[in-house]
């Protein structure tokens, strides 16, 4: 059983990363949380939203969110992660992994 996650990535004074949506089991059940995610993401920052554009990253299965409020625009990445290694679980490590990244 894998532990698939849903995170935005985005850009302010620094890069940072936000689980959107923990404990998926299956990469199809994280790409399906992704997928409904784009349309309801809110980010941290309160921003009165005007409007939501969706772009689907070429050859990935990753998103650019911009959502653009009155007075500003913010823009976020969403995207899906397998955890592949847990210092505190060991066991993580044996369980099964959809795709092992080249070189590995």
């Amino acid at each position: 059983m894998g532990e698939w996650v849903v995170i935005a990535e985005y850009y302010s004074d620094v890069h940072r990363t936000e689980f959107v949506c923990r404990g998926q089991e299956t990469r199809d059940q994280a790409l399906e949380a992704l997928r409904k995610a784009v349309h309801t993401y809110a980010p941290s920052r309160h921003i009165a939203e005007k409007r939501r554009q969706v772009y689907r990253l070429d050859g990935q299965e990753s998103y650019l969110v911009v959502i653009k409020g009155k007075l500003t625009q913010w823009e976020c990445t969403l995207r899906v992660a397998e955890l592949v290694s847990d210092s505190a679980d060991p066991a993580v490590a044996d369980g099964p992994q959809d795709r092992i990244p080249p070189g590995f």
